[in-house]
């Protein structure tokens, strides 16, 4: 992280239990190092017993990636983010839309038979990523299946968790590989209307479909993790964790981008009075 990133971050960061009061043992590195090393690995896609030599020890940074997956603490980061990266936008902290799509990805030798499928309009043997996103592209819930798992199936299991956490969603897009009645009266049960965006029969090639873009927007962003370019996890929470390390790099950035012009505008003003 830059220094910019870093005066924006450091105040969104769980706070250890040791510092709050609530026993445990102070941590040897500071949490930069530890951030710093695990958006590293996101990035890079390296092993965990390639970090390099400038970064803590593998084990301890693992140990650090493990806690804050176990705990929720990555979650907790990322919607911080979120929250105040939709405000700079001039936006609610809470959205009101949102955007429902899924990626099927590869998945490595380690993935277990228990947590990998086959998608056969895909035609990928690994794992799928559903992801509902708001308006500006920001994950709000992820999902990792076995890629077999269809979309109607997956969004009926993320709808209610989605509807407890943002109890002011009232509108979601989708494409129409979420069509059917299952999926349209659970929608309407948990108080949300499903709208399927559906491609023109005489369209040919390729067309930028509305509101359909920006869910596809964000996975193009998380491809650019190499760590995210095919599902190398023994575990889908550990993947789905990943994705959420993949966002607070996007966020983190956006945000030190309008601290800094917010810096070089009061500078301005200054220099004009």
């Amino acid at each position: 992280m830059t220094d910019a990133e870093w005066a924006v971050v450091r105040t969104m960061l769980p706070v250890p239990a040791w510092m709050d009061g609530r026993g445990g043992r102070p941590e040897s590195y500071c949490h930069r190092q530890m951030v710093d090393a695990v958006r590293y690995l996101v990035d890079n896609g390296i092993k965990w017993r390639a970090m390099p030599a400038d970064l803590p020890p593998w084990d301890r940074v693992y140990a650090f990636f493990r806690r804050w997956r176990d705990n929720a603490l990555i979650r907790e980061f990322h919607d911080r983010l979120r929250e105040r990266v939709r405000e700079a936008e001039g936006r609610d902290a809470e959205p009101t839309a949102g955007i429902v799509d899924s990626q099927s990805v590869k998945g490595d030798a380690v993935v277990g038979a228990a947590s990998r499928g086959f998608d056969g309009g895909k035609l990928v043997n690994g794992r799928k990523r559903h992801l509902v996103v708001d308006c500006l592209s920001l994950v709000l819930a992820v999902l990792v299946t076995p890629a077999s798992v269809t979309d109607r199936n997956a969004a009926c299991g993320m709808l209610p968790a989605l509807r407890e956490c943002f109890r002011r969603l009232r509108l979601i897009w989708a494409d129409g590989a979420y069509t059917g009645d299952v999926l349209t009266e659970a929608a309407h049960r948990l108080g949300l209307r499903l709208d399927i965006v559906r491609r023109s029969d005489d369209s040919r090639g390729f067309t930028v479909l509305p509101r359909r873009w920006v869910v596809e927007r964000t996975f193009a962003w998380l491809m650019r993790s190499r760590r995210l370019a095919r599902d190398y996890e023994r575990r889908s929470d550990t993947s789905e964790a990943f994705v959420l390390w993949s966002m607070t790099m996007v966020m983190s950035r956006r945000l030190a981008r309008h601290a800094t012009r917010r810096q070089q505008q009061r500078r301005n003003l200054a220099a004009a009075a």
